[in-house]
């Protein structure tokens, strides 16, 4: 019974994933009739003529638009953040290691902060000003940290998550000086660095998508890696996995995704964190169904959270306020029932 559940829970999981993406579109602060709503997706998704001529094309901006753009590039970023989390903690094998935890988080800030003092309206590729500096700012991070941490041909874990937190903190301290002498730039800066998808559309799903397509190819073509390295990477060397080569395809890989989505974004927390943990404790440390599950999971909790954020009060509140709100709790439980487990 048991093997059935497992051979279905992928299956489940998706279509759940979807029900969730189209229950969410249906939901939001504007009245939109469950019928109107139906008949406006059945048209645009199918082209299904289903008797369009008493909806406004208002109703129409708002579900085609405004809501399911954004659901669906909810789905995309807590899916990345999840399963970049899931790598980075299989990689370094620590379970407080989270997509940001090389700075890529601060150098996106910092490059954004950037962008928003010098006004910057430019777009390219789908991409404002602000989130091509954002995106370049977590790039050149991902490098210099490499670079520092680089001994030789190979990258140790500790050296590599040192200098990803004291670069971090240095970028950081950056920005704070400059939010300090920009003091009308500062609410901006920082509603920014609270992560939110208000005002996002289809041009910004477009340009995360093939990040996430890309790394959700890598990832799961590299599960069976992931594995032996858990067992430490003298003894995956033995078993013969090139610990160096694997290290670099998954650390730049997760890093890019993570980059992406965080120049549309901002910075969004608590999700690569959180939903690894969970999954894991659901499905067991396999990265065969680690990686999937923490794709499906983290995209349905994001997805959750933006329509919380969106739909509480009046004034929409940042996503990250309600990651955060949900996420640091749960954690704090998680590590509670860790102690009393004696792990």
């Amino acid at each position: 019974m048991k093997k059935k559940l497992k051979n279905y829970a992928l299956p489940l999981s998706i279509v759940s994933c979807i029900l969730i993406i189209y229950l969410c579109t249906l939901t939001g602060i504007t009245a939109i009739s469950f019928v109107d709503a139906n008949k406006i997706l059945l048209n645009q998704i199918f082209h299904i003529n289903v008797g369009m001529e008493n909806i406004s094309e208002g109703a129409m901006a708002i579900i085609w638009n405004v809501r399911l753009p954004r659901v669906v590039l909810a789905f995309l970023t807590g899916g990345a953040l999840a399963l970049c989390g899931a790598a980075y903690q299989g990689i370094f094998k620590n379970p407080m290691a989270d997509p940001y935890i090389l700075g890529v988080s601060s150098g996106a800030a910092l490059g954004a902060a950037i962008g928003i003092v010098m006004n910057l309206s430019s777009s390219f590729l789908g991409l404002n000003g602000i989130a091509l500096l954002a995106f370049a700012g977590a790039f050149l991070t991902i490098l210099l940290v490499y670079g520092i941490s680089r001994v030789g041909r190979k990258v140790p874990v500790a050296t590599l998550l040192l200098s990803g937190i004291a670069i971090g903190q240095s970028l950081g301290a950056f920005m704070s000086l400059l939010m300090l002498f920009n003091n009308e730039s500062m609410n901006q800066i920082i509603f920014w660095i609270m992560g939110s998808l208000n005002g996002k559309g289809w041009n910004q799903v477009i340009v995360v998508l093939p990040y996430v397509i890309i790394g959700c190819i890598i990832m799961l073509t590299s599960v069976r890696e992931l594995d032996i390295m858990l067992l430490g990477e003298e003894t995956a060397t033995q078993l013969g996995v090139d610990t160096e080569a694997l290290k670099k395809k998954i650390l730049f890989s997760s890093s890019l995704i993570t980059a992406a989505v965080v120049a549309v974004t901002g910075i969004i927390g608590f999700v690569g964190l959180i939903v690894p943990h969970i999954v894991r404790m659901v499905t067991g440390p396999k990265h065969r169904t680690l990686v999937p599950f923490s794709l499906l999971f983290g995209g349905a909790f994001l997805i959750l959270c933006d329509t919380i954020s969106r739909t509480l009060m009046s004034q929409e509140i940042p996503v990250g306020i309600i990651t955060a709100a949900f996420g640091g709790p749960f954690f704090v439980y998680l590590l509670r029932k860790r102690k009393q487990g004696g792990a």
